[in-house]
């Protein structure tokens, strides 16, 4: 095998890697840990841990947001949300999302939620799905994937 066809094959590898969007699973695993981080730590604390953009809940396009019951965000590692109220926040599609987050979350405990936003390497408006669980008392915590 020549050096060039193996350097093209592991250039063609590290672009496949770099360029591979996060599953569900890792979503969902991601949120556990922050549950248990919270829970370590407080809520207080960990919603802090949350909002800084090298937070070790932050992987590529992966992250951890939060927000209380009154759709206030309490963090938000990738856009300057922070302090503003989205609860009536409507998405290209017409989904309330973080309202229908809240609501999932103090029905159901947890679970998955569709909605549509913006994709952070080509910017257009993408499906997405988070998976939600409350934190302390009145917030909630989630991490999305797009599909």
């Amino acid at each position: 095998m020549s050096n060039l066809f193996k350097f093209m094959i592991i250039l063609l590898l590290n672009i496949t890697f770099l360029n591979a969007e996060s599953t569900p699973a890792q979503a969902k695993e991601l949120v556990e840990k922050g549950v248990e981080f919270c829970k370590k730590v407080g809520v207080e604390a960990c919603v802090e841990e949350f909002n800084k953009p090298e937070s070790k809940f932050v992987k590529d396009d992966l992250y951890i947001w939060a927000n209380d019951f009154d759709g206030i965000i309490t963090a938000h590692p990738k856009k300057p949300l922070k302090g503003k109220n989205l609860y009536r926040y409507k998405d290209k599609a017409g989904n309330q999302l973080f309202k229908n987050c809240i609501e999932k979350v103090k029905t159901q405990g947890s679970g998955w939620v569709d909605y549509v936003w913006e994709h952070p390497t080509n910017g257009e408006q993408t499906l997405k799905t988070s998976f939600v669980i409350g934190i302390g008392k009145d917030q909630l915590i989630g991490a999305g994937v797009y599909k």
